[in-house]
């Protein structure tokens, strides 16, 4: 036994090392990495080193505060909301004073929990964990259920989308899951949102371009399908649009409303999926072939001007009865004003506008259009709303914000600037598990979220993750009513211009409706 042992220790120490070493060696004649051939051994270190280098920058070198696109600040505060109910930490806030900013103004006397006006009469089963013992390696936790407040709207305050049409849609929540297409995430993924949504009631999911799979229609909770450039899941034999498909979409009861992708965040060139993730069911909800890669234009082929668009958008009010809306990026006023003036000219108005920011990105894009295309969203809410009343028809669409708003805070800064609901999409990834390991276009995501891959979609139990994304809702929404609270409001549904303040790098503070006046109206 002892001999055994010894032979074992001397083959190791012995025996392996060069054979390793020859190995590596060799194998460093036949790349073309030209530090590789040139030092072996350290060439390789390195690769691994840089390889391994974002994981170690997310979890030991960035500070809480300075990781992009999300801080880890922000990060774990998500995970505890989605995964304990909770927000609140203690000994201050890591956010950096000295940077300018919005900030939320709080009034001298605000309202008190009992003077909200909100619907939480109903009380909803829930699901969160408890920790009973955080040691170095190991946190031990318990499952538990519990009677839970919604946080709903109250039905005075309940947002109407598409009022003048057949089938108006009523939201009591104003915080959904954005636009995230099957294919570019998975059915598992799909079915935790869709039914955490649900459990938490007022709350949506957007569909994306990828079209509406039988996931989707399976949750029960009301959708958003969207219809992008590519016409996916609304698309005939020769992939023209077919107004058929899209009354038999239109009858479906869960679909709540449709909206046309004139532009994406950082996706302004057009959207693309890979073959590899074109699986039989993402084939069958997109209507086209299995396993070949699949790309959309930047604009609808037939709509090349307002006139053209507003006027299919008042055929799909028209044969679906649904509301009918679409998402832009915004550039400047000045592109949005013909926009505009057509909506007066022809009478045709869309039920909604989702405004998303440049800042927006769970898809892949280019780099330069990630960086540099189109504006970010506090920006681009302000020039859209006040564009909208100048034209005097802020009335005539509601308006949806997406973009990195994943906190109670920025949510409430995003509704005072304009918008009457909000759309996240790594908000809700993040509550199913991301950990922001940036492989969202490798199809090989960790935790089971943007892959069709069954085995890593394995890492994704919906049947857990569902109570995080329901936590999560909750706990945002109870965030917006307790801002608005402080700010001396009894709903989110009146924050304005009035209760933001911007500051600048010299500390000079001022209110954002004395910094951008609502204009009157032409």
């Amino acid at each position: 036994m002892v001999q055994t042992v010894l032979l074992v220790i001397l083959l190791i120490i012995v025996v392996l090392p060069p054979i390793f070493f020859s190995y590596m060696y060799a194998l460093s004649k036949k790349p073309k990495h030209s530090i590789i051939r040139s030092h072996p051994y350290l060439g390789w270190l390195r690769y691994l080193l840089e390889k391994l280098g974002p994981e170690f920058r997310q979890y030991w070198f960035d500070s809480d505060t300075e990781g992009k696109p999300f801080s880890r600040a922000d990060f774990v505060g998500l995970v505890y909301a989605a995964k304990y109910r909770t927000d609140l930490i203690s000994f201050g806030g890591r956010r950096d004073y000295e940077k300018p900013g919005f900030y939320i103004s709080n009034a001298m006397f605000p309202k008190l929990t009992s003077e909200l006006k909100v619907d939480n009469e109903k009380t909803v089963v829930g699901k969160k964990y408890v920790i009973t013992n955080e040691g170095l390696f190991t946190r031990r936790e318990i499952f538990i259920e519990e009677q839970v407040k919604p946080w709903l709207l109250h039905d005075e305050d309940v947002i109407v989308v598409g009022e003048n049409r057949r089938h108006p849609w009523r939201i009591k929540g104003m915080f959904g899951a954005s636009a995230t297409s099957f294919g570019a995430v998975g059915e598992n993924y799909i079915q935790s949102t869709g039914s955490g949504a649900l459990m938490a009631g007022g709350s949506w999911i957007n569909t994306g371009e990828g079209g509406v799979a039988e996931v989707h229609l399976a949750t029960g909770v009301d959708i958003v399908s969207q219809i992008g450039p590519g016409m996916f899941g609304f698309r005939d034999e020769t992939g023209s649009f077919s107004i058929e498909e899209y009354k038999r979409k239109a009858s479906l009861s869960p679909i709540k409303a449709f909206e046309l992708k004139f532009h994406q965040g950082a996706k302004i060139r057009g959207g693309h999926l890979e073959g590899s993730k074109v699986t039989e069911k993402v084939a069958a909800a997109r209507l086209v072939p299995v396993g070949k890669t699949v790309n959309s234009p930047n604009r609808f082929e037939f709509l090349t001007n307002p006139q053209e668009a507003l006027r299919f958008i008042g055929t799909l009010q028209e044969e679906g009865g649904k509301p009918v809306g679409v998402k832009i990026v915004v550039g400047d006023p000045k592109r949005l004003e013909p926009f505009f003036q057509s909506m007066l000219d022809l009478e045709i108005y869309p039920d909604f506008i989702t405004v998303d920011g440049s800042e927006g990105g769970s898809g892949a894009t280019f780099k330069a259009m990630a960086d540099g295309m189109g504006l970010p969203l506090f920006a681009a809410l302000l020039i859209l709303d006040d564009t909208a009343r100048k034209f005097g028809v802020r009335d005539r669409f509601k308006i949806f914000a997406s973009g990195k708003l994943i906190t109670p805070d920025k949510v409430a800064i995003a509704l005072a600037l304009g918008a009457d609901c909000v759309n996240s999409a790594r908000g809700f990834m993040m509550a199913n598990g991301c950990i922001m390991a940036m492989q969202c276009h490798t199809g090989k995501c960790p935790t089971g979220i943007t892959t069709t891959d069954s085995k890593y979609q394995e890492a994704l139990a919906p049947e857990e993750k569902q109570w995080r994304v329901m936590n999560y809702i909750l706990q945002l929404r109870e965030g917006l009513f307790s801002l608005a609270a402080a700010c001396g409001l009894d709903s989110p549904c009146h924050l304005s211009r009035e209760h933001v303040v911007f500051t600048n790098e010299s500390g000079q503070s001022i209110r954002v409706i004395d910094l951008f006046p609502y204009p009157e109206p032409m």
